[in-house]
C-alpha cells in the first residue's frame, strides 16, 4: 500500500466544480482500489490518496494535469501498512475540521507544517468516522 498527500489551489471553485470533482474521484478511485479523503474550500484542496502504489501514482498524475488544480505540491508520500479510509473511495470534508484560516493558508501555513501535522489532519477526520 502507498499514500500520497498533496495540496493544490482550486481553480474556479464552487459547489458544482466540487461536486464534479468528487463524482469523478469516487468513480475513478473505485475502479483502481484507491481510497482517501479530500478537504476542500475556495482557497485550498488537501487530499490523501491511498492504495496500490502504481495506481496511486497514475491517479496523482491525472490530478497534476487537471485544470481544476493549480500549484500541486506533494506534502507526504510513502509506503503504509493500512489505510486510514478503507471504506471511502473519496471521503470529503467540508472543512469542518479545518485548522488553518484563509489568512494562514495565504501566508504559507501548509508549506511550514510538518509531515506529521498534515497526516494528523487526516487521522482526525478518519477518527470521526469510527
Amino acid at each position: 500500500m502507498y499514500r500520497i498527500i498533496y495540496s493544490s489551489r482550486p481553480f474556479g471553485f464552487d459547489s458544482s466544480v466540487l461536486s464534479g470533482l468528487l463524482i469523478d474521484s469516487r468513480e475513478n478511485n473505485e475502479k483502481h482500489n484507491i481510497t482517501g479523503s479530500l478537504i476542500c474550500r475556495a482557497d485550498i484542496y488537501l487530499q490523501m490518496l491511498e492504495g496500490p502504489k502504481k495506481k496511486v501514482f497514475e491517479v496523482f498524475e491525472k490530478i497534476k494535469k487537471d485544470d481544476r488544480h493549480l500549484e500541486v505540491e506533494v506534502l507526504s508520500e510513502g509506503a503504509i501498512k493500512e489505510r486510514l479510509f478503507p471504506n471511502w473511495a473519496m471521503k470529503d470534508d467540508p472543512v469542518e475540521s479545518w485548522m488553518w484560516s484563509h489568512q494562514e493558508v495565504a501566508q504559507g501555513a501548509i508549506q511550514t507544517s510538518t509531515e506529521e501535522e498534515v497526516i494528523n489532519i487526516f487521522k482526525k477526520i478518519a477518527a470521526a468516522e469510527t
